[in-house]
């Protein structure tokens, strides 16, 4: 019976008013949730950013403390030097010149996430201590002074001249050994020079080559096919330089009318004029002494290169291409030494294999 009442209850017209108020009552009710689950979202998306910037700046943070450390460990080294012991200051100069390099590899491996200043700021300082640095040497280790001697006479000439040999052989060995003390050796890694109208090409598939030299070239076309740990390129006028994933740094000191296509973790390029890069990097590429280079993203083809920059850690572009830092432009402007390429004044794809014909590009 109970039922059959419930049945018939609900047979019954609604009420409109009732059915009015109803429909009203749950568009409030679905509001309030919907309000209430914004702002939740709104306050986890803050959480989140919060989250990622305080990450940013503990890291940035942790940087400069361990900079400022090294730079003072650094300028307590200086200011020993002249109470060194003069046999023992070559060594001490020649540390503080390594402590100075461990200084600048610290910010070339921070400089994908510092500030553009901070990076800016920190390679000025290095500058400093580096000027610093030379100073002292020219100081407290002074060059020899050329002396005029009495001429020998002809006894003493001859005696001379059987002992030349010697002589000669004794100082190509010291001549040797003061390489090594340079600020900027000589490298005798292996590599492509002191060529002019050629077209060099290297593989390094399957070779286990840890640092090559590309350097004294004009008008040459260079091609280096798979990766290398580390690329150091000198003098070059009027080349293209065709390269595979580099795995550590790229060095380029002098470069005129170029154009390089390249891609590794650091870059750093210094004393360029009028040349171009395209390149795909981890970290900001700096240039110091240069004018009228241009960047765009990296371009270059061949057989097996996306295996090779996957395995250098270079599978995905950065964009870092376009995000350069002057080490000699401290203002908060943009440079004037450096721009983005155009589209329209860009190479297409460049396709390169290891034969000695022409690349072709599209």
């Amino acid at each position: 019976m109970e039922n059959e009442e419930v049945l018939a209850t609900s047979n019954e017209p609604l009420d409109p008013n009732l059915h009015k108020k109803h429909i009203s009552m749950i568009e409030r009710l679905s509001n309030r949730h919907q309000t209430r689950l914004d702002n939740s979202l709104a306050r986890q998306s803050e959480s989140d950013s919060s989250s990622s910037s305080t990450a940013t700046a503990t890291t940035t943070a942790s940087f400069l403390s361990r900079f400022s450390d090294s730079k003072r460990s650094i300028d307590s080294q200086l200011a020993q030097s002249r109470l060194t012991d003069p046999a023992q200051l070559r060594s001490h100069l020649d540390g503080i010149s390594a402590s100075i390099s461990d200084l600048e590899k610290l910010v070339a491996e921070s400089s994908y996430f510092l500030p553009s200043y901070e990076v800016r700021s920190s390679l000025k300082t290095i500058s400093d201590l580096k000027q610093t640095l030379e100073n002292l040497n020219s100081e407290l280790i002074p060059k020899k002074k050329f002396s005029f001697k009495n001429k020998a006479s002809k006894q003493d000439r001859d005696r001379s001249v059987s002992d030349s040999k010697q002589t000669a052989l004794e100082n190509a060995d010291s001549f040797s050994v003061s390489l090594e003390k340079l600020s900027f050796q000589v490298r005798v890694s292996p590599g492509l020079r002191n060529k002019n109208g050629e077209t060099l090409v290297k593989n390094f598939k399957g070779l286990e080559i840890g640092e090559f030299t590309v350097s004294d070239l004009d008008s040459c076309e260079v091609r280096l096919i798979g990766s290398v740990r580390a690329l150091f390129v000198h003098r070059l006028k009027n080349c293209r330089v065709y390269a595979g994933p580099v795995t550590g740094s790229i060095l380029i000191e002098g470069a005129e009318d170029c154009v390089f296509v390249m891609a590794s973790h650091q870059i750093r390029i210094h004393n360029a004029k009028g040349t171009d890069f395209y390149l795909r990097v981890r970290s900001r590429p700096i240039i110091e002494d240069s004018t009228g280079v241009r960047f765009a993203p990296y371009c270059l083809s061949y057989e097996g290169i996306e295996e090779d920059l996957r395995e250098a850690s270079l599978g995905e572009e950065t964009g870092n291409w376009g995000n350069v830092d002057d080490f000699k432009w401290l203002r908060a402007v943009q440079s004037p030494n450096w721009s983005v390429l155009p589209e329209n004044e860009r190479v297409g794809m460049v396709q390169i294999s290891n034969s000695g014909d022409g690349i072709e590009g599209n």
